[in-house]
């Protein structure tokens, strides 16, 4: 004797999930009628194994659907611990650093305006020195002082010269 139906097994991929999926098919193997009753029990048993056939059926399908089910149970938890774990712990967390990035930015924004700012103040500074020197020498050349120019050197600050 051989089956008369058998249950085959595949896999199918729904939302990047592989889930098992049982099939029924027969396998065209004779059915054995000699032992059927003589008067009405033939029919009647008959009517059971097709009773049975789509029974088992329905059977292969509950099952099929029942392993799905519980893997895509299995898939949807994980899945939603990935996303705990997104929205409470690594998005925070980056959240934080581009915080810090842009505390950190402007920090040094404000640094290089201080910067900017002292560098201007002497440049300012260097051009007003500049003016008074220049006014200072035009005013002297005005006068036309005869002042000893070397009365300004002092002859003591130079190193000996020696030939």
């Amino acid at each position: 004797m051989t089956a008369r139906v058998r249950v085959g097994a595949g896999i199918d991929n729904v939302a990047g999930v592989k889930l098992p999926v049982f099939t029924y098919y027969e396998t065209g193997a004779a059915t054995d009628n000699a032992s059927l009753g003589l008067v009405g029990g033939g029919k009647k048993i008959q009517m059971v194994r097709e009773k049975y056939s789509a029974l088992l059926q329905n059977l292969i399908k509950l099952a099929s659907l029942q392993t799905s089910f519980v893997t895509l149970d299995e898939a949807m938890k994980v899945t939603n611990r990935r996303v705990n774990a997104l929205e409470n712990v690594t998005i925070p967390k980056i959240e934080h650093v581009l915080a810090y990035i842009s505390r950190e930015l402007d920090e040094l924004e404000r640094e290089d305006f201080t910067r900017l700012k002292l560098v201007q103040s002497k440049k300012e500074n260097d051009l007003k020195e500049e003016k008074r020197l220049k006014d200072l020498a035009e005013a002297e050349k005005k006068t036309g002082s005869d002042v000893d120019m070397t009365a300004n050197f002092d002859a003591g600050d130079d190193a000996d010269v020696v030939f």
